[in-house]
């Protein structure tokens, strides 16, 4: 008996010991997994690492090459590369319109349009040099053909000689300016029994679409006997006008007593002249004029060629205004009251002109294709239809 108890507790320190034993080979065992397990994440690690290395050195070198570009001198050419190609696609669209100037102006422009179209072909190829050299010249053929209209304009021969404007009536004259003569259309009137009248083809202001009659049309309807084209406006046949065709955005009030354009006009800089009775007022900014319905008619244009007798000729885009053309004007000296042109002038030697033939005032008004003069009959013109005119009716 006292053999099997000893025995038994043989076998139980056995167990145990066996049972620590396997404990302890399970331990270790879950141990070298853990230790693999880790040893495999860390060779996983430094393979992300030499990547990662690798595309630093990468990024380091294209940042070195980077470095050595002068990106100053590529941002400039850049940008002169972008200026060249908008200053060319601007002086086609002006191109364009002045075509459709000489177009207004019943002049055979054929040759122009084809020349024209080689020239969107050169810009639909990217080919920007060629059409920038096209166009210069084609600017210089319209401006020859302007120069041959204004040659060859029926009265151009024989206008009379003189730095004075006629006492009534229209009178075409050559005008001399120190070493240069100007052909002037020009129509008089007396203020004391003469009324001068703004008439509009729309009822009111008007942002697009807008109605516009020929000069003609406006002479009949208010039974004037003479007449110019008024305002600037953005004729229909422009491409830049698209969404503001055929309006005007100045001051103006029409034979009605109805103003336009007045609520965007309130600070206005844009000048303009008055008529009541028998005076005309000049003043350098419409803004500085009220909405007084007393008056006859108010026109408000740019830019303003004499004041008090001196040439104050300025104002925005006098490049545009530096180029030779039809420079339409109304004027006054004291109760007389003058409408007409200036032939193949600029804006500054038309003011020279008007102050040389003792034009104490004058406006500018639209030119180009809106060009026309009334006065018993079209003595320039038709052009195109216009959205308002300047007129003489009899008192």
């Amino acid at each position: 008996m006292k053999f099997l108890i000893h025995n038994r507790k043989k076998i139980v320190v056995i167990f145990f010991l066996g049972v620590i034993f396997l404990s302890l080979i399970g331990v270790n065992v879950l141990r070298y997994k853990e230790n693999k397990s880790i040893v495999s994440q860390n060779l996983i690690n430094i393979g992300e690492i030499s990547d990662i290395t690798e595309k630093l050195k990468n990024a380091e070198k294209q940042f070195l090459d980077l470095k050595k570009e002068d990106q100053n001198k590529i941002n400039q050419t850049l940008a002169k590369r972008i200026a060249d190609i908008e200053d060319t696609y601007r002086s086609t669209l002006t191109i364009y319109e002045s075509i459709q100037d000489l177009r207004s102006q019943k002049q055979n422009v054929d040759d122009l349009e084809k020349s024209f179209a080689l020239v969107l072909n050169m810009l639909a190829t990217v080919n920007y040099p060629s059409a920038s050299a096209s166009l210069k010249t084609l600017s210089k053929n319209i401006d020859t053909m302007k120069q041959k209209m204004n040659e060859t304009t029926s009265f151009a021969s024989t206008a009379i000689a003189s730095n004075t404007p006629p006492a009534s009536g229209y009178q075409t004259q050559r005008v001399k300016v120190g070493g240069a003569e100007f052909t002037v259309g020009i129509v008089a009137a007396d203020l004391n029994t003469t009324k001068v009248i703004v008439d509009t083809a729309s009822d009111g202001t008007c942002t697009n679409n807008c109605p516009v009659l020929s000069l003609g049309d406006y002479v009949s309807r208010s039974g004037a006997f003479a007449g110019i084209n008024g305002s600037y406006f953005c004729p229909a046949s422009y491409p830049s006008c698209a969404g503001k065709e055929n309006s005007f955005d100045t001051l103006l009030m029409n034979k009605n007593k109805t103003y336009f354009n007045s609520d965007n006009n309130v600070y206005s800089s844009v000048p303009a002249v008055i008529f009541t009775g028998n005076s005309a007022r000049f003043i350098s900014r419409s803004s500085d004029w009220g909405r007084d319905t007393g008056v006859d008619a108010v026109l408000a244009n740019q830019p303003l060629l004499v004041l008090n007798g001196e040439s104050v000729f300025g104002g925005d885009d006098e490049a545009k205004r530096s180029s030779r053309g039809i420079r339409n004007f109304v004027g006054a000296t004291g109760n007389m009251v003058y409408i007409g042109a200036v032939y193949s002038a600029t804006a500054a030697e038309a003011a020279q002109v008007l102050k040389t033939m003792g034009i104490a005032n004058a406006l500018n008004l639209d030119s180009g294709g809106s060009s026309a003069i009334w006065s018993g009959g079209y003595k320039l013109g038709p052009g195109r239809n216009i959205p308002n005119a300047i007129l003489f009716v009899h008192k």
